[in-house]
């Protein structure tokens, strides 16, 4: 869990180092908070533009579809503030392996839960065809 997160902290730091140069030779002098309102604001617009295309497309095949990406979304914020408050309190370990468990124990979940949606489904489509 360590290593991917310094691994993503390297990424962050390296792209930050950039984007810090670019304000610098553009002759801009912003701040701190000012390249986050900046950046974070960018990349939220863009990712909505995504996500909202795509729950677009969803909406007309599966409302499932978008409720799944919507939750294993949140899920996955979830678990990673449950393994940093580990690590920031001392208890528990921090392990990424934790994390993919948590993620694979809500994967199997739904994967029963759909396999009772879908027999409930068929039981009620093949009843209805016998009477």
């Amino acid at each position: 869990m360590s290593t991917a997160l310094k691994l993503i902290t390297g990424i962050i730091n390296y792209f930050h180092d950039k984007l810090i140069w670019l304000t610098k030779f553009l002759g801009l002098s912003l701040n701190d908070k000012q390249l986050h309102f900046l950046v974070i604001g960018i990349i939220g617009i863009l990712l909505f533009v995504l996500v909202h295309k795509l729950f677009k497309y969803l909406a007309k095949y599966s409302l499932t579809a978008i409720s799944f990406i919507y939750t294993f979304t949140v899920l996955v914020v979830f678990v990673f503030a449950i393994e940093i408050g580990q690590k920031v309190t001392g208890r528990g370990n921090m392990e990424f392996q934790d994390i993919v468990e948590g993620l694979w124990g809500f994967l199997v979940a739904f994967a029963i839960y759909m396999a009772v949606v879908t027999c409930v489904y068929w039981v009620k489509k093949l009843s209805g065809r016998l009477r």
